[in-house]
């Protein structure tokens, strides 16, 4: 299933780093910012979650929740989360059906992994619309934040 711009985004459940779990409709009534991403402590993926880290301001001023998921365990996300110093929610797909469901899974990645979630980002409406969708086949490319938060600003 391809979720794209218009689109009723697909309901979650997950595990944060505090082991609590969250839902996409706790959000509702607030933008949302989903954030796939490969693996933590990679190179791409530190600088991905450190930019959103370093200008959280700009989302929160946008009525706008950032959500990092990845396929790694909660303990792996919760030490990454601590050593970075992320401020926003890192979730737990370890099962990847939350991947799976957005399009956000490569089933094969490097070095013979499997299952590993892709870079990829949307823009979710307080009502639970996809208002930005990108996937990257590159893992290797940041999102285009500032197609992100020119989304968001639409919103507004």
């Amino acid at each position: 299933m391809s979720v794209s711009t218009g689109s009723k985004a697909p309901q979650f459940t997950l595990y944060n780093t505090e082991k609590k779990q969250m839902s996409l409709s706790d959000y509702e009534g607030q933008n949302v910012v989903l954030l796939f991403f490969p693996l933590a402590f990679t190179d791409v993926c530190s600088k991905e979650m450190c930019t959103i880290r370093d200008s959280y301001e700009k989302y929160d001023s946008m009525n706008a929740q950032v959500l990092g998921i990845s396929v790694d365990s909660l303990f792996t996300l919760e030490k990454f989360a601590e050593e970075q110093k992320i401020n926003f929610p890192l979730l737990s797909d370890f099962n990847k059906e939350v991947s799976r469901s957005y399009d956000a899974l490569y089933e094969e990645f490097v070095f013979d992994m499997q299952g590993v979630s892709k870079r990829a980002s949307f823009v979710i409406d307080g009502k639970g619309t996809v208002r930005y969708a990108h996937i990257q086949e590159n893992a290797g490319n940041l999102p285009d934040f500032d197609a992100i938060l020119d989304a968001l600003s639409k919103l507004s």
